[in-house]
């Protein structure tokens, strides 16, 4: 399992967003937040501040896990990937707006879910504004999102949802 890091860096009512070059074909023209794979021994926390600071140039100041989502047989060689997902609201330094990665821009948050994502992207980042945690699982086929399912995790309760069913566990 590769295990990665995905951060939505905010500045107010806008949301650091990272759009890749073109090439390779897989990731090519989309649009992402930042972050990237573990390096041996890391933390996800470690990790994301890590990505995060090598992709923008900024210093995450404080990060907010907001869920950890899995996906099988993601990778071209049938890799599955964990990615912890993180919400910074608090970071400092100067943009660096372009790198190897592809170009950052600051876009307005409820606009980029109109952008050229990942399908199951526009599923999950309603969540990011839910308060507690969320545990999931994206199935992703050839390239195209499948299905998904999640369970919710606030104040010690939660409830598990399979694509667009409600079920409340105990």
């Amino acid at each position: 399992m590769i295990l990665t890091t995905l951060a939505y860096v905010r500045d107010g009512e806008r949301t650091l967003m990272l759009r890749r070059p073109d090439a390779p074909a897989r990731l090519g023209g989309r649009w992402n937040g930042l972050g990237g794979k573990f390096e041996p021994g890391e933390s996800p926390e470690r990790c994301v501040r890590r990505e995060v600071r090598e992709e923008s140039g900024l210093e995450v100041e404080h990060a907010e896990l907001k869920g950890i989502i899995t996906f099988p047989a993601f990778t071209p060689g049938g890799d599955d990937v964990m990615t912890f997902v993180y919400v910074i609201r608090a970071w400092s330094g100067t943009l660096v707006p372009e790198g190897p990665e592809g170009t950052l821009h600051w876009i307005a948050t409820h606009d980029v879910a109109d952008l050229d994502l990942w399908s199951g992207d526009v599923v999950f980042l309603p969540w990011l504004e839910r308060p507690g945690l969320f545990s999931a699982r994206f199935r992703y086929e050839e390239g195209r999102y499948r299905d998904h399912e999640v369970v919710f995790y606030a104040d010690a309760s939660a409830a598990s949802a399979s694509g667009a069913h409600d079920v409340i566990a105990s």
